[in-house]
């Protein structure tokens, strides 16, 4: 069995296909963990997901941000922004068993792949959170959306979202928080509190911020001191790939017309497919 982790699809129908036939993924034999994003800006969202969700079996995802405006907006609590392109989905007539499939998607999933603990989640580790906490967390964000009230926590996720964590955060700011730091974070100041808003590339970030995998690297050229799971995720595509033993970063930019990325994490054989759907 081989299993193979698959950046940001976002959509890109064909691009994942034509992937999916390069790695000779064999349905009911191997493994395909999906880092979150698989739908939104890429021209084929509803093609991917039905693709997903009739392989249940072989597919563990997790919730990236677009998929999490998936849900929003078609609980209609979230508006649709002009760069969607989620119309086709919303009007399937297969739409609700597809987006009923989504809200069962944990945030984190803690899978052991070749006897070593990895951690799947869209954007990355929270500086300070211990792998139970990112499960316990994820999983308390799962609960409240999944719950009586969901369209309402749905729609407080991007309100006055707290940058910083507190055990002491509660209601709407604690859910809008994990959110944030579990599907949206990528930099994080010196004192590991999240920043939003920058996209780029980490050599070209402002003074003062830092990867969110670097705010417990040591200020020194030795070794790194590699200690509990593997994370694998995605969510930045100016990062690109980024392979270490205690990190694999997947988001290539496929739905930019760059590429898409998986990897086999047992031998860590490395494919990537350029983009054949429409770039934006």
């Amino acid at each position: 069995m081989a299993t193979w982790a698959i950046g940001d699809i976002q959509g890109c129908g064909k691009s994942f296909a034509a992937l999916r036939d390069r790695i000779g993924f064999r349905p009911g034999r191997d493994r395909l963990l999906l880092v979150g994003d698989l739908v939104n800006r890429g021209p084929r969202s509803l093609d991917v997901l039905r693709w997903v969700v009739e392989h249940d079996d072989d597919v563990e995802a997790v919730l990236g941000n677009h998929d999490l405006h998936l849900l929003g907006v078609a609980a209609g609590v979230v508006e649709s922004g002009p760069k969607d392109t989620l119309d086709e989905l919303l009007a399937a007539p297969d739409r609700d068993d597809l987006l009923a499939w989504l809200r069962r998607q944990p945030f984190v999933r803690d899978l052991t792949c070749d006897g070593r603990r990895h951690l799947l989640v869209h954007a990355g580790r929270p500086p300070g959170w211990s792998p139970e906490q990112m499960l316990e967390r994820g999983d308390e964000l799962a609960r409240a959306l999944a719950g009586p009230q969901g369209a309402a926590a749905l729609a407080a996720l991007r309100r006055d979202v707290p940058l910083r964590w507190s055990d002491d955060l509660d209601g709407p700011g604690r859910r809008a928080h994990i959110a944030a730091a579990l599907t949206r974070m990528r930099m994080v100041d010196g004192d590991g509190a999240l920043q939003l808003t920058y996209k780029g590339s980490p050599d070209e970030a402002p003074a003062g911020l830092r990867p969110w995998f670097e705010f417990h690297a040591p200020d020194h050229d030795g070794p790194r001191v590699v200690c509990g799971p593997r994370v694998v995720c995605g969510h930045w595509a100016a990062l690109g790939l980024l392979l270490r033993d205690d990190l694999a970063a997947l988001d290539t930019g496929c739905v930019w017309g760059a590429e898409l990325t998986a990897v086999e994490l047992t031998l860590g054989t490395v494919v990537s497919q350029p983009c054949v759907d429409p770039s934006r």
